[in-house]
């Protein structure tokens, strides 16, 4: 694919900067250089920080909305009431207005620390908060997923990640329908918040999580695990690697975990039922 015809990102998730180019150890040419954008983003609730996240000012909105559902802070997205963005020359605040009854949530809950981008448990308060307590996914959520539409959807997945074809620096986090064609696409510097905008986006279009899979464009960690059950996801794929607590979590949840899904291949590790051959 060209750079002509690949999809421009908004400004927000890149930037230009002067780099020089080096050749056998020899600098040989300034450029040019697409880059992409980390700014701190804090979330606000009726004034009170309650966490800070390194991430790609893009998707805002469906960030907001996916990291507070899969974080448990709302039931659903009709608990989010507003969400009114600040942008300044320190970052970017979310002002987010949530109902009543889970508002008290954030003040038992408040995590006002720095989350950073490879981080998902940044300010996790001890470990029994670790493994919040989840529903079980449906066994009908991404029921009957086969080969041929993985391999769909991991070959359309460069087309569909313009921030990353013109910085190298983002992860994806992708919802596909059960055929593998691609639905929904969003990117960030944080494989975590991908997905949070991913599951936003899911909740804002009201579209069922059992008409389609997660693919990540990541290793599947332990909170990959634990946000795409929250959400009801039956099925995620990831390009890389599982860990070990992320195989366990997925087995508890009744969550279909697949790694090093590329080049038409993949490797399941839990809940094999909803893989059908073809």
């Amino acid at each position: 694919m060209n750079l002509a015809d690949a999809p421009v990102p908004g400004s927000a998730g890149a930037s230009l900067a002067t780099a020089i180019v080096l050749a056998d150890g020899v600098p040989a040419q300034s450029v040019q250089e697409h880059v992409v954008v980390e700014t701190p983003v804090a979330f606000e609730v009726g004034g009170i920080s309650h966490v800070v996240m390194l991430a790609t000012p893009s998707d805002l909105e469906d960030f907001a909305l996916g990291f507070l559902f899969t974080e448990g802070l709302i039931d659903s997205a009709a608990d989010l009431l507003d969400v009114e963005i600040s942008a300044g020359g320190r970052g970017t605040t979310l002002h987010l207005r949530v109902t009543a009854r889970c508002e008290a949530r954030f003040k038992t809950r408040r995590r006002a620390l720095a989350g950073r981008t490879g981080c998902g448990l940044c300010g996790t308060e001890s470990l029994a908060e670790v493994r919040r307590s989840q529903r079980p996914v449906s066994p009908a959520a991404a029921a009957q997923i086969s080969m041929r539409a993985l391999s769909d959807a991991t070959a359309a997945l460069l087309a569909r990640q313009p921030l990353q074809y013109l910085t190298g620096g983002v992860h994806a986090a992708v919802w596909c329908a059960l055929d593998g064609s691609v639905v929904l696409v969003r990117e960030d510097v944080g494989r975590h918040n991908a997905l949070d905008k991913l599951v936003g986006a899911l909740l804002r279009a009201h579209i069922d999580v059992n008409s389609g899979f997660a693919l990540i464009t990541s290793r599947a960690s332990f909170e990959m695990v634990q946000k795409a059950t929250a959400a009801g996801i039956g099925l995620l794929a990831a390009v890389s690697a599982p860990t070990q607590m992320a195989i366990e979590a997925a087995d508890a949840a009744g969550l279909t975990l697949l790694g090093f899904v590329r080049e038409g291949r993949a490797t399941a590790y839990t809940h094999t039922h909803r893989l059908i051959g073809g």
